[in-house]
């Protein structure tokens, strides 16, 4: 498993994403060289603003957002043709111009608006930053749907070798919804789509990834569609399906004592644990989903001896 390399945020986002006030560029210097005035525009520390060409931005190709609202982008220009741009955007020089960290909306919102120039703060920053400063950038302004968060996870573990407990801190997430977030990734392609649409939820999502037949899962997200069930609804549907493949004879409810355990221990470890016992003896399992996962949850189970 790759490390993660320390400190990859630097002064962290506070510093990176800090509400700075629009403001005008800073007067233009003139020198004077043989008797002509040639004019440079001169900015103050980094801080400030500087606006910059809107041609001469381009969007970032690795941002975690996917999917843009049109109607939104319409409104946004709307507000910016009447009051301009309130905050400016994030960029980092690109041998192109400029790239954009964050603000991609923004920056399509400004060019429906016909802004030949928006404020941007530049950043010196390498690769990594610009994408987990993406990612995290976009997940704290809840602006990724259930599947562009659960992949922007899944590349701050894969690609950077974070572990899920630094992915919980940089994006102020718990453990376990970090956990449940990457499962959505198993479902087919079909309800992630739906997902992705708003058709339905990260909750039906997680719901319907517990449904190991892929026939009964189709069954089930079709209704939830059709029907417009609510998480609650389609876990009951779920339960109930369950119990029927068991089998009636199969069927027993669980001690209340266990499945308190069971639960503490969900807690605990951020994944469904199951207790079979019988009479004295019995076994705990516990479930993972990737190699990442089983080495997070033997670094815990090293911290309970």
């Amino acid at each position: 498993m790759a490390t993660a390399k320390k400190g990859g945020l630097g002064r962290g986002l506070d510093a990176l994403f800090a509400d700075v006030p629009v403001k005008e560029p800073a007067k233009k210097a003139t020198t004077k060289v043989e008797g002509n005035n040639i004019e440079e525009n001169t900015y103050s520390e980094k801080d400030s603003v500087k606006y910059i060409k809107i041609h001469d931005i381009m969007p970032n190709l690795n941002q975690p957002r996917k999917v843009f609202n049109e109607e939104k982008i319409e409104e946004l220009a709307a507000s910016i043709k009447e009051h301009g741009i309130i905050q400016p955007i994030v960029v980092r020089k690109h041998k192109k111009g400029y790239e954009i960290v964050a603000g991609e909306r923004r920056w399509r919102a400004a060019m429906k608006a016909e802004l030949s120039q928006i404020p941007c703060l530049v950043r010196d920053l390498d690769d990594e930053q610009n994408m987990l400063i993406a990612i995290i950038e976009n997940m704290q302004r809840e602006d990724l749907n259930p599947v562009e968060e659960a992949e922007g996870l899944r590349q701050m573990t894969d690609t950077f070798g974070m572990t899920q407990e630094q992915v919980s801190k940089s994006v102020g997430k718990s453990r376990p919804y970090i956990t449940n977030s990457m499962r959505l990734l198993k479902l087919p392609d079909y309800i992630k789509d739906s997902l992705s649409k708003g058709e339905i939820t990260a909750g039906h999502g997680r719901t319907l990834v517990t449904v190991s037949d892929e026939d009964e899962r189709k069954k089930l997200w079709n209704k939830i569609v059709t029907e417009g069930l609510s998480v609650r609804e389609a876990e009951k549907l779920v339960s109930k399906e369950t119990k029927k493949t068991k089998g009636k004879s199969a069927t027993r409810k669980k001690d209340p004592n266990v499945a308190r355990v069971e639960e503490e221990l969900k807690g605990i470890l951020g994944t469904k644990v199951n207790i079979n016992r019988s009479g004295n003896k019995g076994k705990i399992e516990i479930e993972f989903y990737s190699g990442d996962e089983l080495e997070r949850l033997l670094e815990i189970l090293k911290t309970l001896g």
